[in-house]
C-alpha cells in the first residue's frame, strides 16, 4: 500500500506543474472507506489534488468520495495528513479534470470579484423574523433574524458557533462568517432567488 502511495507522487507532482491549485472556500461532506460521512472545508483545490480541512482525518492510501458545494462527487485517495486534516488525490478520467479545471476557474473569479459578505446585494428586515438555526449535529437554536440579502443574514442568538461552521438557518444551507455582540453573521452556501427568500422568512429582496 505504501509503495503504492508513494507510486502516486510522480505524476501528482506532474499535475502541480500543469493546474494551479486554487484557494477557495468551500464547503462539503466526505465518506471514508468505513462508510462514514464527516463534513469538511476545501482549503485549496486543482483538477489532480485537494486539500481539506476536516475533524476526521482519512489514512494514508484510503479511498475517499467527497461531496463539494459547486463541484460535485470527487473521488481520490489519500496522500498526505495534515494538521487539522488531509490532502488526497483526484482520481478521475481527463474529461472530468478537464470539467473540474473550469469549475475551479469560475470559483476563483467568483471569490476575486466577492465583497465581505458580498454586500452588492440589498439587505431588509425580514416580515417573519423568528427563525431557527440548526448546526451539522443536529442541534438547534431559536434565532432573530435582524436582516438578510440573496447572499447571507445577521441574525440575533444567544450561541456562538465557531467561525466557518456550516449551519441551515430556516432550510437555507451556510456557514458563520462573523461573530459580533448579539449574534451572527451567516453567508449562504448559493445565492438565493428572492421568491424563495419570500417564501421562506417573508423578505422580498430586490
Amino acid at each position: 500500500m505504501i509503495r503504492a502511495t508513494a507510486a502516486d507522487h510522480s505524476p501528482q507532482r506532474a499535475e502541480r506543474r500543469n493546474f494551479q491549485r486554487v484557494r477557495v472556500k468551500i464547503y462539503g461532506r466526505f465518506m471514508l472507506e468505513d462508510r462514514t460521512e464527516h463534513p469538511c472545508q476545501v482549503i485549496d483545490m486543482s483538477p489532480g489534488n485537494v486539500a481539506l480541512r476536516t475533524d476526521e482525518i482519512g489514512r494514508l492510501g484510503e479511498k475517499v468520495i467527497a461531496y463539494i458545494d459547486h463541484i460535485g462527487r470527487v473521488e481520490g485517495i489519500v496522500t498526505r495528513t495534515l494538521q487539522d486534516g488531509f490532502a488526497m488525490t483526484v482520481v478521475a478520467s481527463e474529461r472530468k479534470k478537464d470539467k473540474l479545471a473550469a469549475q475551479l476557474t469560475w470559483l476563483a473569479n467568483k471569490h476575486e470579484l466577492d465583497l465581505p459578505e458580498d454586500r452588492r446585494h440589498d439587505r431588509i428586515a425580514p416580515r417573519n423574523p423568528t427563525s431557527k438555526l440548526q448546526l451539522m449535529d443536529g442541534r438547534q437554536y431559536p434565532c432573530r433574524i435582524i436582516d438578510l440579502s440573496l447572499s447571507g443574514a445577521a441574525i440575533e442568538i444567544d450561541v456562538k458557533p465557531a467561525l466557518g461552521v456550516q449551519v441551515v438557518l430556516g432550510t437555507m444551507r451556510g456557514q458563520v462568517v462573523r461573530h459580533f455582540e448579539d449574534g451572527v453573521a451567516i453567508e449562504f452556501a448559493v445565492v438565493q432567488r428572492p421568491e424563495t427568500l419570500d417564501s421562506e422568512f417573508g423578505g422580498r429582496v430586490a
